[in-house]
């Protein structure tokens, strides 16, 4: 613990690197969510098309931009990637495709580090820590898209399905979209990040904000890169002919608690489940897959380092399992030690018992 401790303190004085992936259909507010996220203009809206060029399918381009942030003293270096193109097409294969193969590619470029003699002091580590899919504020269900893309990337990546533009729903059609969201998401067995928590281990503090980030899934998002003036107050909002929508109001967005989560509360969590879960899952799949011949894609990592490779993970899984045992038994000897304490507590009760018995008797 005083490890782990000390290492954040490091990366707190340090700051904390961070990788931010958006995938959304044109319209449904990922580059004014990214600029709002930012306080700056990080991502341009696309232009209008030429009518003469409007029947051109251009395709996803995955494009990654580095951001500098600064939130409360602790610097944050936030790569965003952006994902223009997806959803446009006719056939969206190929957005599915190309998404998968940039997820595993950063994973690739970890474990060809990682088997090096000498590691490169300047080696960025580029994995994608969480994905925001934004969802069509439509207000019925999940699309096939949407499906099929969360099922696809799940398996590989935090995802956190937001709603965007939801100032185009009433409050009462919002919260039953979000309903059937996530009916859908459980139909369909997606492994979403659901900001997961352990009743028995963890704080009460957490379990609380954890629930309550849960229970606001899918995350209903308004971006605004213009302020206006409410009461008085210059906020970050749209005006519309009816009244106001404030971004930063958790009656009218989630984006604040998103916000909070993304750079602040989660943060850390989101980098852990990556590393310790899903990039060891991969790691796993890719390494088995190579030692019983399956995979000739990638020769950037020599048989000798998989091979090297694949004895370190065979000791990580025994090391793995031997801390599980050692668990266990801690475990099985508090058992002991509190029963044990227990039935003393009860023989003393015993004895005073007794004592006072013969007393009874003896003035008897």
């Amino acid at each position: 613990m005083a490890h782990r401790l000390g290492g954040r303190r490091k990366n707190v004085k340090k700051g904390f690197q961070f990788t931010l992936m958006v995938v959304g259909a044109s319209g449904t507010g990922r580059t004014t969510f990214v600029n709002t996220l930012c306080d700056d203009h990080v991502l341009s809206k696309k232009e209008s098309d030429n009518p003469e060029d409007a029947h051109n399918e251009e395709g996803i381009k995955i494009k990654p931009i580095v951001v500098e942030l600064d939130e409360d003293g602790v610097r944050i270096s936030l790569t965003i990637v952006d994902t223009p193109g997806f959803g446009d097409n006719i056939d969206n294969e190929a957005c599915f495709h190309e998404i998968g193969t940039y997820l595993d590619k950063q994973y690739d470029d970890i474990l060809a580090e990682e088997s090096r003699i000498k590691r490169n002091p300047r080696f960025r580590d580029n994995r994608i820590h969480a994905l925001l899919y934004f969802i069509a504020p439509t207000g019925h269900a999940l699309r096939e898209i949407d499906i099929e893309l969360l099922r696809r990337l799940s398996p590989r990546v935090n995802v956190i399905p937001v709603i965007g533009r939801a100032d185009s729903l009433t409050p009462s059609e919002l919260q039953d979209f979000k309903r059937r969201i996530m009916e859908d998401i459980e139909h369909y067995n997606i492994p979403i990040y659901n900001f997961p928590y352990d009743v028995e281990e963890d704080e009460e503090d957490t379990i609380e904000e954890n629930s309550e980030l849960r229970a606001l899934l899918p995350f209903s998002i308004i971006g605004s890169e213009e302020e206006i003036t409410v009461n008085g107050r210059t906020v970050r909002g749209r005006q519309y002919p009816w009244g106001a929508v404030e971004v930063d109001n958790p009656k009218h967005s989630d984006f604040g608690r998103l916000r909070s989560a993304l750079l602040s509360s989660h943060l850390q969590d989101l980098k852990e489940i990556t590393h310790d879960f899903l990039y060891e899952n991969y790691r796993t799949e890719k390494l088995s897959r190579t030692v019983n011949g399956g995979d000739q894609e990638n020769a950037s990592i020599n048989p000798e380092d998989m091979a090297s490779q694949s004895v370190r993970l065979k000791e990580e899984q025994l090391r793995k399992e031997e801390e599980k045992l050692r668990e266990i038994e801690l475990k099985v000897q508090r058992e002991i030690q509190e029963k044990r304490a227990e039935l003393m507590s009860k023989e003393e009760a015993l004895r005073n018992l007794e004592a006072r018995l013969a007393q009874a008797q003896l003035a008897d």
